[in-house]
């Protein structure tokens, strides 16, 4: 089982104090806190072992270039990969997810074809495709979103044909906190030949990842979101395909020879981590994963069922129909997400409010614009009948606040973050006419 009480004991920036009172960081789906074995990590790298890797014959090269591989060894042991050579480190999921895009979709999408994404994608999965789509004259089909959160998988016969080349989609959902169905998505798209690209920063932090029972062709995932330093990341890939790739990042640490007139490629993933690598974050990234093994990721996953349960109890218990909330109820089908609006309280009142409560959360559309619109997500209420076509009248208008929970947070948490809802609800009419500071502070 998972202690949260001792697992916050290696988080230092817990005992900050925001306006006058202890830090409750309910942010962690935009990034996780850090662990001081992490720190500590990357700062002996520094002190002790610090020079490039790959390149020297000296003590210091050699010690970071085997801290550096055995960091590939240690992310391939966290999500059951074959081999180490199918972990890629890059900077984050965003740049894995691009990195398929243009080594593999530059060279393999044709006039015509067609990339299957979905509504509830994160604008990094979304967007890359879009933009070969754009390139390579090809057509982006979705799959879209039940009012109750849940992928529509009734479209998959409709939307995957033999014209789909790819097949991309969120393992689950940033906003909603949707587990998809990766089995039945992947055999679809098998059926009909298409690469499956899964984007699993949401997913791969918070439950048990095997990717040998995914059956994905391509995963990514951000360091940052699971306890790891900024700047670190994984693509992981299927070794028959990592080999047949192009990088679209080259330069040195890529190649095994070039002439004027070739060059050879070094073999993955090597060939796809050109210039001198983020070293220190991927064994901050490393030191992560070990620490999440040794809690291991069952007791993650309980323990974050265990708060959304908690939490959804909480507020359906002292707001009623005051609180609107997205998602699924079934918190089993869902990461530690609870995304809500206060009814007629603009969701970045409600954000800044609850800072002065010392509580951190996340307003706005998350980086998924276009699912806050299929389902009118709207501090409005009711929620506007469509959708402006004036692009700063959306922004104002749709957007959630989202809170997520991780490995340190708590039930005694949830209750004081419902008691200062509470209280911002009791302030709401001054809070529309007033600033926040001076309701929150009295001035």
């Amino acid at each position: 089982m998972l202690n949260a009480d001792e697992v916050r004991k290696d988080f230092p920036i817990l005992n900050r104090m925001i306006h006058e009172r202890k830090l409750v960081y309910f942010d962690n789906a935009a990034s996780t806190l850090k662990p001081i074995q992490v720190i500590e990590a990357i700062k002996n790298f520094y002190v002790n072992h610090y020079a490039n890797v790959h390149r020297g014959f000296h003590t210091l090269s050699q010690e970071a270039s085997q801290m550096y591989e055995q960091a590939h060894e240690t992310l391939a042991k966290f999500i059951n990969a074959y081999s180490w050579d199918e972990i890629v480190f890059v900077n984050n999921t965003t740049e894995g997810l691009n990195l398929v895009a243009y080594s593999w979709g530059l060279h393999n999408i044709n006039e015509g074809d067609e990339i299957v994404l979905t509504v509830m994608d994160h604008h990094s999965s979304m967007l890359p495709w879009r933009h070969i789509a754009k390139i390579k004259k090809a057509r982006i089909k979705y799959i879209n979103v039940t009012n109750d959160g849940y992928l529509n998988y009734d479209q998959l016969d409709e939307v995957i044909n033999e014209k789909t080349k790819v097949v991309a989609f969120p393992i689950a959902s940033n906003v909603l906190g949707t587990i998809n169905d990766v089995r039945k998505i992947v055999k679809k798209a098998r059926e009909v030949g298409a690469l499956v690209v899964a984007d699993g920063a949401q997913s791969v932090p918070h439950m048990p990842t095997d990717v040998r029972e995914l059956g994905v062709d391509f995963l990514a995932f951000s360091g940052h979101k699971m306890l790891g330093p900024t700047g670190s990341g994984v693509l992981w890939g299927r070794r028959d395909l990592l080999q047949e790739l192009k990088p679209f990042k080259v330069g040195g640490d890529t190649i095994k020879d070039v002439t004027l007139d070739d060059v050879i490629w070094l073999n993955p993933p090597w060939k796809f981590e050109a210039g001198t690598p983020n070293i220190e974050a991927a064994i901050g990234l490393a030191v992560a994963a070990e620490y999440l093994m040794k809690i291991g990721m069952e007791n993650v996953r309980r323990h974050e069922i265990e708060l959304v349960e908690y939490m959804l109890k909480m507020m359906l218990e002292t707001f009623g129909d005051e609180i609107i909330y997205y998602g699924p109820k079934n918190t089993h089908h869902k990461t530690g997400v609870v995304a809500f609006n206060v009814k007629n309280l603009h969701f970045h009142i409600v954000a800044q409010a609850l800072d002065y409560f010392g509580i951190a959360v996340r307003s706005g559309m998350h980086c998924a614009h276009p699912l806050h619109y299929a389902l009118r997500i709207s501090h409005e209420y009711p929620p506007p009948q469509s959708v402006p076509d004036e692009v700063d009248e959306r922004l104002k208008r749709f957007g959630s606040v989202r809170a997520s929970f991780y490995i340190y947070n708590t039930k005694e948490e949830i209750d004081y973050f419902i008691g200062s809802l509470s209280m911002i609800i009791l302030l709401r009419e001054q809070l529309k006419t007033k600033p926040v500071e001076a309701v929150c502070t009295g001035t």
